[in-house]
């Protein structure tokens, strides 16, 4: 059973930072690509990053103050959240796809989800 589980969310201030992690279990990471999601109230689901071993992908949005990692010792995706504005306020969400795809963004391709660890940016 894959089971994806995020922490790391909380409340900071605009140009703060935090850092997200995500533990899974039940799944082999070289046959997967991993990628971070967000949804904010009353939007879709978006993409803002994606690992693997070979590539890492972001979203224009996020580009130059995230930054998205990986290590398969311990099964942990992270995301490293700089320069923090209050549109980054969201809920984010770890995801897993599998065929591995290292040019993987679209929502509906990814069958593993975790629940959800939210970001809130004050203004």
């Amino acid at each position: 059973q894959v089971q994806l589980v995020e922490s790391g969310g909380g409340l900071v201030q605009t140009g703060g930072s935090l850092r997200l992690s995500c533990v899974s279990s039940g799944l082999r990471y070289s046959h997967y690509t991993m990628a971070w999601f967000r949804q904010a109230p009353g939007k879709e689901r978006e993409f803002v990053a994606s690992w693997s071993s070979s590539s890492t992908n972001y979203a224009d949005s996020v580009k130059g103050r995230f930054t998205i990692s990986g290590d398969y010792t311990i099964y942990t995706v992270s995301l490293e959240m700089n320069s923090l504005k209050p549109e980054d306020t969201a809920v984010y969400y770890c995801a897993a796809h599998s065929p591995y795809d290292p040019t993987a963004r679209d929502v509906h391709g990814f069958q593993y989800w975790g629940k959800g660890t939210l970001v809130t940016v004050s203004s």
